[in-house]
């Protein structure tokens, strides 16, 4: 009796023992896919949760197949910048209408169906059928795409179209898919997938080649039209923005574009666009902030890169701050007038403290922990980085702050199209974005990726000339917009150099690209 008793209560005790293993182990599978926010600090896990972003996301996603989607609200401050429920309303019609038509419905294959032969259509055509398609074409580097695919994705929304994008580079490995139940993915079979590759200027179905020619007119139109929105545009190109000719462009049933260039403040000045976005973004600077937000969740792998690296140097800290470094030159080396740029701007504007003389006697507060500042580097180079971090190592700071600087990766040269090195740089972009404060290099859309995607008005290093430390070396953005660097030289049917922010109050010059780039800005009357 006493050994059937034994016998019974080891069952007992290796069932529950059993039991308890399987739960530690859903606990480790869970915690291992996500590099979860296990050692968050306690500043950002305690705020409330709003994993929806105020409605932006849609909840119909399983969240392990995309864990930063749902994930990144642990790791950011509350937003202080409010969706408009005119914009979720339009996220969710847009993804319902991608649903019906993208890849693999009956409406894209009637769609593709004469997309392959070079011919013109009359308008009314019931064949073309009830879907239009715009193609994003990946050229350039990753900020550069980034802001592209953002300002194409919103032409998308304004005009009813199906955005597909270019996944024969690593668009996949780099990004989730952000429209629940269809794919942005363009098909390999595409039926212009073997010519798009060569679509220019001198295109003849190029959209300005066709104004230039007078070939294109509003009662025959082209099955497709090649948008050419890069910087060496022509006159006849950037005609695209305007209402005039958009109303001859919106006709036709595909448009395939390439840019390089955040062309969101053009549509702004489109008198027909404006009404309909100004109801989508009742803060006019905040645009790119919600696209991104919307549209750009890294992958698990590069998610992983993300939450490794921000749970191991920069969750401790009372205060993170960003430093983007980019040198415009073919020469990688360290450059000692852009560290002593990166050291002015900093102390000056108060963002990292001064060091201290070493023979000076430091008061050491025993019963309060000193403020530690991680300060986050982001360069090709890692000398910035190596030198900041010497001087806080060798000398104590004059405010008695622990100042730990961590640079992810140097990679010395930019290596576009490589798997790994687009995904660390994704992963760095997101992480400057993670920060408090950011100070990011003039005209690098490296910078303007992750000042949007934080919703952070950064201090801007300006461009330094013969090699020497700019004075002042530093100004404050006046906002987290992206700027379009080679907006159109003329405006539509004004003269060259008009001033545009006497148009539109809310589109202002650049601060990096003083009277030249233009970029969105909350509702002000201050001069530029």
């Amino acid at each position: 009796m006493k050994m059937k008793l034994m016998i019974t209560t080891i069952l007992t005790c290796l069932l529950l023992w059993s039991l308890m293993l399987l739960s530690f182990s859903n606990i480790f599978k869970h915690q291992l896919l996500g590099a979860t926010t296990v050692n968050v600090s306690s500043k950002v896990s305690v705020k409330p949760r709003d994993k929806l972003l105020g409605g932006l996301l849609t909840a119909d996603f399983d969240e392990d197949s995309c864990l930063s989607r749902y994930q990144s609200s642990l790791y950011r401050k509350p937003s202080p910048y409010n969706t408009s429920q005119y914009l979720v309303s339009k996220l969710r019609n847009y993804e319902m209408l991608h649903k019906r038509c993208g890849p693999g419905t009956d409406a894209y294959k009637i769609a593709t169906k004469k997309l392959g032969h070079d011919h013109n259509m009359n308008v009314g055509d019931k064949s073309v059928g009830e879907c239009k398609y715009i193609v994003w074409v990946a050229v350039y580097g990753l900020g550069n795409r980034i802001l592209t695919l953002a300002s194409v994705f919103l032409y998308a929304l304004l005009t009813d179209r199906i955005i597909l994008v270019d996944q024969r580079k690593d668009i996949s490995d780099l990004f989730c898919e952000p429209f629940p139940g269809t794919s942005w993915l363009l098909p390999l079979d595409f039926p212009l997938m073997g010519k798009i590759d060569s679509f220019d200027r001198e295109y003849s179905r190029c959209h300005g080649t066709m104004l230039k020619n007078h070939t294109i007119n509003s009662t025959t139109i082209p099955s497709h039209l090649y948008l050419h929105l890069l910087h060496d545009y022509r006159d006849q190109d950037q005609r695209f923005f305007c209402q005039k000719d958009h109303s001859l462009v919106d006709k036709v049933p595909w448009l395939v574009v390439k840019s390089n260039l955040y062309f969101i403040p053009s549509l702004w000045l489109n008198p027909s666009f404006q009404p309909e976005l100004i109801k989508l973004f009742p803060q006019k600077d905040t645009v790119f902030y919600h696209l991104a937000r919307y549209l750009f969740h890294p992958t698990n792998q590069v998610w992983g890169m993300v939450t490794r690296s921000y749970n191991a140097y920069l969750s401790r800290a009372d205060e993170i701050l960003g430093i983007q470094v980019r040198v415009f030159s073919r020469q990688t080396k360290y450059f000692q007038h852009v560290m002593n740029q990166i050291v002015a701007c900093t102390q000056r504007e108060k963002l990292l403290p001064e060091t201290a003389a070493q023979e000076e006697s430091q008061v050491t507060n025993t019963t309060k922990p000193p403020k530690l500042k991680a300060v986050l580097v982001t360069s090709l180079n890692p000398g910035y980085s190596n030198n900041l971090k010497n001087m806080y190592w060798e000398r104590p700071t004059s405010t008695g702050e622990i100042v730990k600087v961590y640079q992810p990766s140097g990679e010395r040269f930019q290596q576009t199209d490589k798997k790994l090195h687009d995904q660390k740089a994704l992963a760095e972009m997101y992480l400057l974005s993670l920060t408090d404060k950011l100070v990011t290099s003039a005209w690098s859309t490296f910078g303007y990726v992750a000042q949007g995607l934080g919703g952070l008005k950064p201090w801007i290093l300006y461009t330094p000339k013969k090699f020497k430390t700019p004075d002042p070396p530093c100004g404050r953005g006046v906002s987290m917009e992206p700027c379009f660097l080679t907006p159109p030289a003329h405006g539509c049917g004004a003269k060259k150099g008009i001033n545009t922010a006497k148009i539109v109050p809310f589109v202002r010059y650049c601060e990096d690209l003083r009277h030249y780039g233009l970029k969105l800005v909350g509702d002000t009357k201050d001069e530029l």
